[in-house]
Protein backbone atom coordinates (compact mmCIF):
# COMPACT_ATOMS: atom_id res chain seq x y z
CA UNK A 1 0.00 0.00 0.00
CA UNK A 2 1.32 3.72 -1.01
CA UNK A 3 2.15 5.74 2.34
CA UNK A 4 -0.37 8.01 2.49
CA UNK A 5 2.04 11.65 1.87
CA UNK A 6 2.48 9.48 -1.36
CA UNK A 7 -1.19 8.52 -2.41
CA UNK A 8 -2.03 12.19 -1.67
CA UNK A 9 0.64 13.13 -3.80
CA UNK A 10 -0.63 10.75 -6.78
CA UNK A 11 -4.23 12.22 -6.10
CA UNK A 12 -3.12 16.05 -6.76
CA UNK A 13 -1.41 15.08 -10.01
CA UNK A 14 -4.38 13.58 -11.12
CA UNK A 15 -6.47 16.75 -10.28
CA UNK A 16 -3.31 18.78 -11.44
CA UNK A 17 -4.08 16.72 -15.03
CA UNK A 18 -7.26 17.16 -15.47
CA UNK A 19 -6.75 21.24 -15.00
CA UNK A 20 -4.01 20.46 -17.79
CA UNK A 21 -6.70 18.68 -19.97
CA UNK A 22 -9.01 22.15 -20.03
CA UNK A 23 -6.28 24.47 -19.97
CA UNK A 24 -7.32 27.59 -22.25
CA UNK A 25 -4.26 29.64 -20.79
CA UNK A 26 -2.61 30.02 -24.35
CA UNK A 27 -3.12 29.84 -28.16
CA UNK A 28 -2.31 26.15 -28.50
CA UNK A 29 -5.34 24.88 -27.16
CA UNK A 30 -7.10 26.04 -30.15
CA UNK A 31 -5.69 23.64 -32.70
CA UNK A 32 -5.70 20.39 -30.37
CA UNK A 33 -7.30 17.16 -30.46
CA UNK A 34 -5.88 16.42 -26.65
CA UNK A 35 -3.96 18.08 -24.12
CA UNK A 36 -0.87 16.19 -23.21
CA UNK A 37 -0.28 16.29 -19.22
CA UNK A 38 2.40 13.41 -18.66
CA UNK A 39 2.56 9.57 -17.49
CA UNK A 40 4.00 7.66 -14.88
CA UNK A 41 4.34 6.59 -11.29
CA UNK A 42 4.12 9.71 -8.82
CA UNK A 43 6.23 9.13 -7.05
CA UNK A 44 9.32 8.77 -9.37
CA UNK A 45 12.92 8.36 -9.01
CA UNK A 46 13.44 9.65 -12.43
CA UNK A 47 11.47 12.47 -14.65
CA UNK A 48 11.52 12.97 -18.63
CA UNK A 49 10.86 16.32 -19.74
CA UNK A 50 10.74 16.80 -23.56
CA UNK A 51 9.84 19.94 -25.59
CA UNK A 52 6.22 19.55 -26.73
CA UNK A 53 3.73 16.81 -28.22
CA UNK A 54 3.73 15.91 -31.87
CA UNK A 55 1.35 14.44 -33.82
CA UNK A 56 0.51 11.43 -32.59
CA UNK A 57 0.95 12.49 -29.14
CA UNK A 58 -1.53 14.78 -29.67
CA UNK A 59 -4.09 12.17 -31.31
CA UNK A 60 -3.59 9.93 -28.10
CA UNK A 61 -3.00 12.58 -25.38
CA UNK A 62 0.27 10.71 -24.05
CA UNK A 63 3.99 11.61 -24.29
CA UNK A 64 6.80 10.43 -26.79
CA UNK A 65 4.42 7.27 -28.43
CA UNK A 66 5.77 8.09 -31.95
CA UNK A 67 9.20 7.29 -33.39
CA UNK A 68 10.89 9.44 -31.24
CA UNK A 69 9.10 8.09 -28.38
CA UNK A 70 10.62 4.33 -29.42
CA UNK A 71 13.84 5.87 -29.21
CA UNK A 72 13.35 7.31 -25.88
CA UNK A 73 12.08 4.10 -24.60
CA UNK A 74 15.12 2.12 -26.39
CA UNK A 75 17.68 4.71 -24.75
CA UNK A 76 16.10 4.02 -20.94
CA UNK A 77 16.43 0.78 -21.21
CA UNK A 78 19.98 1.02 -22.18
CA UNK A 79 20.78 3.45 -18.91
CA UNK A 80 18.96 0.58 -16.76
CA UNK A 81 15.22 1.71 -16.41
CA UNK A 82 12.25 0.79 -17.55
CA UNK A 83 10.15 3.18 -19.18
CA UNK A 84 7.15 2.31 -16.72
CA UNK A 85 9.46 3.50 -13.96
CA UNK A 86 9.95 6.57 -14.85
CA UNK A 87 7.45 10.18 -15.32
CA UNK A 88 7.64 11.60 -18.40
CA UNK A 89 6.00 14.79 -19.78
CA UNK A 90 6.93 17.98 -21.82
CA UNK A 91 7.80 21.15 -20.81
CA UNK A 92 4.39 22.58 -23.46
CA UNK A 93 1.33 20.53 -22.25
CA UNK A 94 -0.42 21.17 -26.46
CA UNK A 95 1.16 20.83 -29.87
CA UNK A 96 2.32 23.32 -31.28
CA UNK A 97 0.85 23.69 -35.07
CA UNK A 98 2.96 21.62 -38.07
CA UNK A 99 5.48 20.82 -34.52
CA UNK A 100 6.98 24.39 -34.71
CA UNK A 101 9.41 25.03 -31.82
CA UNK A 102 7.08 26.27 -28.66
CA UNK A 103 6.69 30.26 -28.15
CA UNK A 104 8.27 31.69 -25.25
CA UNK A 105 4.59 32.97 -23.89
CA UNK A 106 3.54 29.05 -24.57
CA UNK A 107 6.52 28.10 -22.63
CA UNK A 108 5.60 30.79 -19.50
CA UNK A 109 1.76 29.70 -20.02
CA UNK A 110 2.23 26.22 -18.93
CA UNK A 111 5.45 26.35 -16.49
CA UNK A 112 3.60 26.37 -13.48
CA UNK A 113 1.83 23.03 -14.40
CA UNK A 114 5.72 21.57 -15.11
CA UNK A 115 6.12 22.95 -11.80
CA UNK A 116 4.07 21.67 -9.47
CA UNK A 117 4.72 18.11 -11.76
CA UNK A 118 7.98 18.53 -10.60
CA UNK A 119 7.13 19.28 -6.47
CA UNK A 120 4.47 15.98 -6.78
CA UNK A 121 6.71 13.93 -8.65
CA UNK A 122 9.75 14.69 -6.40
CA UNK A 123 11.93 13.16 -8.82
CA UNK A 124 15.82 12.48 -7.80
CA UNK A 125 16.78 13.01 -11.61
CA UNK A 126 15.36 14.76 -14.09
CA UNK A 127 16.51 13.96 -17.93
CA UNK A 128 16.38 16.96 -20.22
CA UNK A 129 15.69 16.72 -23.52
CA UNK A 130 16.39 19.36 -25.99
CA UNK A 131 16.99 22.85 -25.90
CA UNK A 132 13.78 24.21 -25.20
CA UNK A 133 13.61 21.85 -22.07
CA UNK A 134 17.02 23.00 -21.42
CA UNK A 135 16.52 26.77 -21.33
CA UNK A 136 13.26 26.10 -18.92
CA UNK A 137 15.20 24.24 -16.11
CA UNK A 138 18.54 25.62 -16.46
CA UNK A 139 17.98 29.30 -17.79
CA UNK A 140 21.27 30.67 -18.93
CA UNK A 141 23.17 27.41 -19.95
CA UNK A 142 25.45 27.68 -23.12
CA UNK A 143 22.75 25.45 -24.64
CA UNK A 144 22.29 22.06 -25.55
CA UNK A 145 25.45 20.86 -28.01
CA UNK A 146 27.99 22.48 -25.16
CA UNK A 147 25.78 20.84 -21.88
CA UNK A 148 24.99 17.42 -23.33
CA UNK A 149 25.75 14.32 -20.86
CA UNK A 150 26.83 16.51 -17.86
CA UNK A 151 25.38 16.59 -14.62
CA UNK A 152 24.09 19.52 -12.57
CA UNK A 153 23.24 19.63 -9.64
CA UNK A 154 20.43 22.41 -8.44
CA UNK A 155 18.14 22.84 -5.22
CA UNK A 156 18.30 18.27 -4.55
CA UNK A 157 17.78 17.95 -7.90
CA UNK A 158 20.22 16.45 -10.42
CA UNK A 159 19.76 17.04 -14.13
CA UNK A 160 21.43 15.67 -17.01
CA UNK A 161 20.59 17.54 -20.39
CA UNK A 162 20.63 15.69 -23.61
CA UNK A 163 19.78 15.58 -26.94
CA UNK A 164 15.85 15.32 -28.30
CA UNK A 165 15.02 12.15 -29.62
CA UNK A 166 13.56 13.91 -32.82
CA UNK A 167 17.01 15.32 -33.67
CA UNK A 168 18.77 12.05 -32.96
CA UNK A 169 16.32 10.59 -35.79
CA UNK A 170 17.33 13.52 -38.15
CA UNK A 171 21.17 13.41 -37.68
CA UNK A 172 23.75 10.45 -37.38
CA UNK A 173 26.19 12.14 -35.31
CA UNK A 174 23.74 13.62 -32.97
CA UNK A 175 22.22 9.85 -32.79
CA UNK A 176 25.54 8.30 -31.44
CA UNK A 177 26.11 11.05 -29.02
CA UNK A 178 22.59 10.71 -27.67
CA UNK A 179 23.26 6.90 -27.61
CA UNK A 180 26.17 7.66 -25.72
CA UNK A 181 24.83 10.03 -22.86
CA UNK A 182 22.43 7.25 -22.23
CA UNK A 183 24.81 4.87 -21.52
CA UNK A 184 26.85 6.93 -19.23
CA UNK A 185 23.53 7.55 -17.56
CA UNK A 186 23.36 4.05 -16.35
CA UNK A 187 26.17 4.95 -13.68
CA UNK A 188 24.64 8.05 -12.44
CA UNK A 189 21.62 6.13 -12.18
CA UNK A 190 23.13 3.42 -10.02
CA UNK A 191 24.02 6.04 -7.57
CA UNK A 192 20.88 7.88 -6.93
CA UNK A 193 18.18 5.08 -7.09
CA UNK A 194 18.31 1.67 -4.92
CA UNK A 195 17.80 -0.91 -6.76
CA UNK A 196 19.41 0.13 -9.58
CA UNK A 197 23.05 -1.26 -10.60
CA UNK A 198 26.26 0.65 -9.47
CA UNK A 199 28.86 1.15 -11.08
CA UNK A 200 32.71 2.65 -10.89
CA UNK A 201 34.17 5.70 -9.06
CA UNK A 202 34.78 7.13 -12.01
CA UNK A 203 31.25 7.07 -13.19
CA UNK A 204 30.42 8.52 -10.06
CA UNK A 205 32.49 11.38 -10.12
CA UNK A 206 30.11 12.87 -12.47
CA UNK A 207 27.77 13.65 -9.54
CA UNK A 208 29.85 16.36 -8.51
CA UNK A 209 28.61 19.63 -9.74
CA UNK A 210 29.56 21.29 -12.92
CA UNK A 211 32.10 23.74 -13.32
CA UNK A 212 32.91 26.16 -15.28
CA UNK A 213 29.21 27.05 -16.23
CA UNK A 214 26.30 30.17 -15.12
CA UNK A 215 23.28 28.26 -14.37
CA UNK A 216 21.95 31.10 -12.88
CA UNK A 217 18.90 30.70 -10.18
CA UNK A 218 16.27 26.89 -11.28
CA UNK A 219 13.40 28.44 -10.21
CA UNK A 220 11.33 25.18 -10.27
CA UNK A 221 8.72 25.48 -7.02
Amino acid sequence: MLDKQWSGAGEALGQLHAKIMGCTLCRLHEGRTHAVPGVGPCPAGVMVVGEAPGFFEDQQGLPFVGNAGKLLTSLLESAGLKRSEVFITNVVKCRPPQNRDPEPDEISACAPYLDEQIRLVSPKLIIVLGRHALARLIPGSSGIKAVHGRVFRKQGLVIFPTYHPAAALRNAEVFEELKEDFNNLRGIIGSLLPGTQDLNDVEREGLRDSEGENLGQLELF
